[in-house]
């Protein structure tokens, strides 16, 4: 199994950044694909990027594309977002999740095998 810490949330300011870090142990991460997702109170979790176990293949959602970057550093074991001109909608709670020895990237969360408790995101406008 894999345990997944997410980190790096907080309260910024609209058009203000962030970088999420999400940290693996438990199993190879090296095999695994990777993705963030997020959630708003009373809404349904979202997809908002996922990256292929080496990193060469990433895809993001529409709202996200040009203001997010998704990575991952397989020797450190950890996946990171990237978060830029962040606006009020952003405020979510983000969530890391993985898909066990897969070399796809995932869109349904119905797919991923494990994931983190979250990170709060709080953009003030």
């Amino acid at each position: 199994q894999v345990q997944l810490v997410e980190s790096g949330g907080g309260l910024v300011q609209a058009g203000g950044s962030l970088r999420l870090s999400c940290a693996a142990s438990g199993r190879t991460f090296s095999s695994d694909g990777m993705g963030w997702f997020r959630q708003a109170p009373g809404k349904e979790r979202e997809f908002v990027a996922g990256i292929s176990y080496s990193g060469a293949n990433i895809y993001y959602h529409d709202s996200v594309k040009g203001r997010f970057t998704i990575s991952r550093d397989n020797a450190k074991n950890t996946v990171y977002l990237q978060l830029n001109s962040l606006k009020p909608e952003d405020k979510v709670v983000y969530y890391c999740a993985a898909k066990l020895e897969t070399r796809l990237v995932l869109v349904d969360l119905r797919f991923y095998d494990a994931w983190g408790q979250g990170t709060q995101v709080t953009v003030s406008s």
